[in-house]
């Protein structure tokens, strides 16, 4: 009996995909749209692309466009191939401004962009690119359905982009290039002032301070440390309690011993 039903499938299968391959080299543009229709709903998505290829063009300008072309781009998208299924939806919504799929095409151009914003080590010209897009969904539909993962998903890609920036200013920190680590710590609190790494930052811009003033020619050292000083003070005055409060106090102590020694 499972012979049977094995050979049944077999026999089913070889019948779909002669049935497909005769599809694919037909001359009928109506044939081939409503097989790709049906393998999109059936998410047969890699065979219905290969007919939507070769159906787009011949329906550009007529009354179904509008459909074959959001089925195309949402293809592309459920393929994971994001860099195609964002132009494409792209296209579509400035094509099909009125359209009732206008506002999910929107948004799917946008989330596209997201998916391709790569983690915080490399470059982040398409994390840029993914906020513009979905602060450009964000403006455009004000009340739209899909606000709050908007929302979420631009939060996620500044706290990148922060965590990006926050990590070059910390790399200079470890190297001892403390001058620049400073100049790359007070860029990070003016660029990114709600940024939650702030309190890490104005931590290590505190000890970069005070390391750099203790690594000083003696001429130097009071006048840095005392700006350590007022470091440590700015810290205090926003984390009381915070993450590196005992690091901080540690530094703050030393810094009092060695002002003694200029008075």
């Amino acid at each position: 009996m499972k012979k049977v039903v094995l050979l049944l499938i077999s026999i089913i299968t070889l019948a779909s995909c002669s049935e497909y391959q005769k599809v694919l080299k037909s001359e009928d543009a109506s044939v081939k749209y409503t097989m790709a229709e049906k393998l999109y709903k059936e998410e047969k998505y890699k065979k219905a692309l290969r007919l939507f290829e070769q159906v787009v063009p011949q329906y550009r300008g007529k009354p179904q466009a509008e459909r074959v072309m959001y089925y195309y781009a949402d293809t592309y998208y459920q393929l994971e191939d994001f860099y195609l299924s964002g132009y494409q939806f792209e296209r579509f919504v400035k094509s099909y401004p009125k359209s009732d799929k206008n506002e999910e095409a929107a948004y799917k151009a946008a989330k596209s962009y997201y998916f391709l914003s790569p983690r915080y080590t490399l470059d982040q010209s398409d994390t840029d690119k993914a906020i513009e897009k979905l602060q450009g969904y964000i403006n455009g539909f004000p009340e739209g359905a899909y606000l709050e993962e908007a929302n979420t998903m631009v939060s996620e890609l500044r706290v990148k982009k922060e965590k990006k920036a926050f990590e070059i200013a910390k790399k200079y920190h470890h190297r001892e290039d403390y001058k620049v680590a400073i100049a790359s710590f007070d860029n990070f609190l003016v660029d990114y002032p709600g940024s939650p790494f702030r309190e890490s930052v104005l931590y290590y811009k505190l000890e970069s301070q005070y390391l750099l003033a203790v690594g000083s020619y003696q001429s130097l050292v009071e006048e840095r440390l005392k700006e350590a000083e007022g470091y440590y003070l700015t810290y205090k005055k926003y984390y009381k309690a915070g993450e590196f409060n005992q690091q901080a106090e540690d530094i703050a102590q030393d810094i009092t011993s060695r002002l003694e020694e200029f008075k």
